[in-house]
């Protein structure tokens, strides 16, 4: 036990860790049930059993995360679960792979430091992207006026380690949520308890979600979740000595366990590291705690899901994305020094975050931009 209370701890900074990926991971998550039609208390329970696993096995806030560009194709082109499922198998198998032949070791050593900090660069302005143009306008004048209160608060508050930011910020949320959008009679309305389901996986299904929605995951998954997420966790927690072969073996156990259950593809992210951190999370309890929340969600609300996600209004969602993006960001200060890596940093952000496909034209782009520059500094010594 003395091991278990060391890897996951629970305290009121690790409470507010818990809500540092939220602004990322909840929409995606919530879009996919309503649009794919996906049982959500199968989602939702299997989501947070994989995240109390991953925050004991890692002992850090190594949380799940659903998978970007899957979820994003799903919920743009309405695709049914059974191929957001295949999909997940698809990659599963494929990371499995990369990992036990030792491939993804040789991808991480081609890929130069400065093009993962570029990733991490665009990401964290794909992030704030999104928080101050969608979420944080979303509720008009009240949602404006509630996410400058939360802003002011994770200002003053954040860092400190007696009174965490993110528990405030979150009650905020849900008063405000009781003050102009739900009432006692829609809450008690949604509560029930339901069990999540069983699911069969066809191979047709494995099939069509391989071309549709693994292949374009694939780049993004490299680039952010694998090369990008070992990089923050060596930057914030370089006790753990965290290997690319380790994040990318468990990163396919999860997608090759989910879909069975009912759950949506997943994968670790160096977002979610950031904000889980940024907020106060130092162990896997943070994650843990995370992953309780959803499964509760997920067992006793998923019956009336719709209204249950009202609970969380978008504007605080919106601040919450935001200071994740801005710790992703601040990560490049390592590279501020050289006019050579900082170019390639910025180069490989844009591209990230302004192009059609930008994790594929980043890691391809940014990486032949190192090696060029580096090989036109060595003929210059000569």
């Amino acid at each position: 036990m003395t091991w278990l209370r060391e890897r996951v701890r629970f305290d009121r900074n690790e409470l507010s860790g818990a809500f540092g990926d939220l602004g990322t991971e909840f929409p995606l998550v919530a879009g996919m049930i309503l649009v794919a039609g996906l049982d959500a208390a199968s989602v939702l329970t299997v989501y947070g059993v994989m995240q109390i696993t991953t925050g004991v096995v890692y002992g850090m806030p190594m949380p799940v995360q659903p998978l970007k560009a899957m979820a994003v194709i799903v919920i743009t082109q309405k695709l049914s679960g059974s191929v957001l499922y295949g999909g997940g198998l698809a990659i599963g198998v494929v990371m499995l792979l990369l990992s036990v032949t030792g491939l993804i070791d040789v991808l991480a050593r081609a890929v130069p430091k400065t093009v993962v900090r570029g990733i991490q660069f665009g990401l964290g302005l794909q992030l704030a992207s999104l928080a101050l143009k969608d979420y944080v306008p979303a509720e008009g004048i009240p949602g404006f006026a509630l996410a400058g209160v939360a802003f002011v608060v994770t200002i003053v508050l954040l860092g400190n380690r007696r009174v965490p930011p993110a528990p405030i910020v979150v009650a905020l949320g849900i008063v405000y949520a009781f003050a102009f959008k739900l009432d006692g009679g829609q809450l008690a309305g949604a509560v029930g308890f339901t069990l999540p389901k069983f699911h069969t996986v066809t191979w047709d299904a494995v099939l069509t979600g391989a071309v549709l929605l693994a292949l374009p995951q694939i780049p993004l998954s490299l680039g952010n979740s694998i090369l990008a997420t070992r990089q923050v966790a060596e930057d914030l927690f370089p006790e753990k000595h965290l290997t690319v072969r380790r994040i990318s073996f468990t990163y396919a156990l999860m997608n090759l366990v989910s879909p069975w259950f009912g759950g949506i593809p997943t994968c670790h992210g160096s977002g979610g590291i950031a904000g889980h951190y940024a907020f106060g999370g130092r162990t896997g309890g943070s994650v843990a705690i995370e992953g309780m929340l959803y499964i509760v969600l997920g067992l006793f609300f998923s019956a009336g899901f719709r209204t249950a996600i009202a609970l969380f209004p978008q504007p605080v969602l919106g601040i919450i994305l935001l200071f994740e993006a801005v710790a992703l960001m601040r990560l490049i200060r390592d590279t501020l020094t050289s006019t050579r890596d900082f170019t390639i940093v910025l180069l490989t952000a844009l591209a990230a975050f302004g192009l059609p496909y930008g994790y594929v034209v980043a890691l391809i782009l940014g990486t032949a931009l190192a090696y060029l520059w580096k090989g036109s500094d060595e003929e210059v010594k000569k």
